[in-house]
């Protein structure tokens, strides 16, 4: 491990996008497989990991949706979560807050407390294990309906005292926040934080829908944001937290090489950019090893990784308190390393 690596592992950090049914490694989709008599169309590990040559992001969601049918159990998501919290522990992190699909287990038959039961476990038990803090995000699929999301949100009603915030992922082009403009008040007037993807693949449009009319408090990627410069003021000028996770960024072809990321020119505009891993098992690492790729295809100092840490904890929805503690723990860390 060279100095960079272990400077890395060691900088406390928090992970604010992360689809925990995207850490589905092929190692324990083919052992919930086998526990639970589900048919997967791979026949080893290495099929699985051949077919992650993706293209887009459509050719993504497709493995995706495939991988989580193994998840049926409450066991399942306990051990799914656990081996997240366990990888994400060894990589520095201490706080994360992650995102997760009901509508893509309920609509196969998988019970809504059947998944929050089994996640909310394992956030114990990385917390008892581990002293990691943890939040829930649920998130609506948008290439389902309005109607769709408003019925997730009716099943979730029993547990939003667990649930931080409410989320928009799956396929973005076609789909646009403005779709789910109602839903989003909704969770609003109960209460729930506000987050949704855009500008990944769809236009800056989106960005600004999701600002102006879902009214969310983080933008879950924002790459394409920087193509207008009014909403990159805007963006900057507010305060925005962008969750940008520049190996899924590689993976899906957003970006043609790490060497072009706009990773250090978001932060030289004033943009508040996180480093995240959005689905790790997929995209080929973990949050640590998205710090180690995009400092070493950028050539990015220290500083700046520690600004990237601090942007981490002052973009979560941890109270002032706690953040400001997790900022004097990087400060410490910096005057000792």
């Amino acid at each position: 491990m060279t100095d960079l690596d272990s400077f890395i592992a060691r900088l406390p950090k928090a992970e604010l996008h992360l689809h925990i049914e995207g850490s589905l490694e092929p190692e324990l989709m083919f052992a919930l497989a086998k526990r639970n008599g589900v048919s997967i169309p791979y026949t080893s590990v290495e099929d699985v990991r051949a077919a992650y040559a993706f293209s887009n992001l459509q050719d993504f969601l497709d493995i995706y949706y495939a991988g989580a049918s193994v998840l049926v159990t409450e066991a399942d998501f306990h051990d799914l979560a656990m081996a997240y919290f366990d990888r994400a522990a060894a990589d520095g992190v201490i706080h994360a807050e992650i995102m997760f699909d009901p509508q893509t287990h309920t609509d196969r038959g998988v019970a809504f407390d059947t998944v929050i039961r089994g996640l909310l476990s394992a956030m114990a038990g990385a917390e008892t294990k581990h002293g990691m803090t943890c939040a829930l995000i649920m998130c609506f699929l948008r290439h389902l309906s309005e109607q769709a999301a408003f019925e997730t949100l009716a099943m979730a009603e029993p547990w939003l005292g667990t649930i931080a915030a409410v989320g928009l992922d799956s396929s973005e082009v076609g789909h646009p926040p403005s779709k789910f403009a109602r839903v989003y008040a909704a969770a609003r007037a109960k209460g729930l934080k506000l987050v949704a993807h855009a500008g990944e693949e769809g236009p800056p449009e989106y960005v600004h829908e999701a600002l102006d009319l879902l009214h969310v408090d983080r933008i879950d990627h924002g790459n394409r944001a920087l193509e207008d410069p009014v909403l990159v003021e805007r963006l900057a000028r507010e305060g925005m937290t962008l969750t940008v996770c520049p190996l899924s960024n590689l993976k899906l072809c957003v970006v043609g090489d790490l060497a072009d990321h706009p990773i250090d020119r978001m932060l030289a505009q004033g943009l508040k950019a996180t480093v995240n891993s959005d689905d790790p098992a997929y995209f080929g690492g973990y949050v640590a090893d998205n710090y180690r790729a995009i400092a070493a295809a950028r050539g990015l100092s220290q500083d700046v990784l520690a600004t990237l840490a601090r942007n981490s904890f002052t973009g979560s929805f941890l109270p002032p308190e706690t953040i400001a503690r997790h900022l004097a723990s990087i400060d410490a860390y910096l005057a000792g390393s």
